[in-house]
């Protein structure tokens, strides 16, 4: 018989009750369970299935509660916090498992913060300790299936699994696909594990695809609305100017000619992030 060991999912026989826990065994090792988790009455001699883990003081543990993620299994998990050591994520039982911190990119800005979620297995150390191994771009290969041309144009949820200097590699949350974005299709790089929307801007002919984490062309404001947006937050969401203004107020305010300045209007209030009232411009 193969010895068990810490990670596993076994099914054990009930030895004995001491009280605040019940004793099972596979015939060779005797393995501590909380009384405290048993939600059915247990006898001696029966078999149930159980999670095992080491504890604080380093001893084999059973629970009864078992995790979506086990070795040599792929899933998300969803980080509860970060420290200097790395990311501690959920599991989905009563321990949680590690992300190395050697594991995780060398940008700390870049670290998962609580919330987000990476996609990993589990694996264990000499000493039955849990940890979480991100997945590989191998992996990834793998588990991940082409996409076809419908995904085009397409907004889809993702998460980063792989961070470069290039750009980020994601995973489709609701989707099979992998994708990958340019540095130059965002505006800022995100986390390790982070949620982000992107836009399908090219399915490739080996079933991977590109996008974007910018907004198209006609969502973008121009720098002009951007300039009296900002200038709209800064003094309360509301200021004396509008389309109806002298070009000598507009340039003498904004530094932009009263065509720029009702053109940039124009795209605020398409946006419907501003309206215009009795020569007033504020924010809606």
């Amino acid at each position: 018989m193969n010895e068990i060991k810490a990670g596993q999912v076994v099914e054990l026989t009930v030895l004995e009750n001491l009280g605040s826990r019940w004793i099972l065994t596979d015939g060779h090792k005797e393995i501590p369970l909380n009384s405290s988790e048993v939600s059915t009455p247990l006898t001696i001699g029966n078999r149930i299935k159980v999670f095992l883990y080491v504890n604080r003081r380093g001893d084999l543990q059973a629970t009864t509660v078992i995790p979506h993620i086990l070795l040599g299994e792929y899933g998300w998990a969803k980080v509860i916090k970060v420290t200097n050591e790395g990311a501690f994520v959920d599991i989905g039982t009563t321990q949680e498992a590690l992300v190395k911190a050697e594991d995780l990119p060398k940008i700390r800005s870049l670290w998962p913060k609580g919330g987000d979620y990476l996609f990993l297995t589990l694996y264990t150390n000499r000493d039955g300790e849990l940890f979480g191994r991100l997945i590989t771009e191998e992996k990834v290969n793998e588990l991940y299936e082409d996409a076809d041309e419908e995904m085009f144009n397409k907004n889809v949820k993702a998460r980063a699994y792989r961070l470069l200097p290039v750009g980020s590699f994601l995973l489709g949350i609701d989707i099979p696909y992998r994708i990958f974005v340019h540095h130059s299709e965002m505006e800022a790089e995100p986390r390790l594990g982070q949620d982000v929307e992107v836009r399908i801007i090219k399915v490739k002919e080996d079933g991977t695809m590109n996008g974007s984490m910018l907004p198209r062309k006609h969502e973008r404001l121009s720098l002009d609305a951007e300039k009296i947006y900002e200038y709209l937050q800064s003094v309360g969401g509301k200021m004396p100017f509008s389309d109806q203004s002298t070009p000598e107020e507009i340039f003498e305010m904004f530094d932009m000619s009263k065509g720029a300045f009702k053109r940039a209007l124009g795209v605020l209030m398409k946006a419907k992030k501003v309206k215009q009232e009795n020569g007033w411009t504020e924010i809606i």
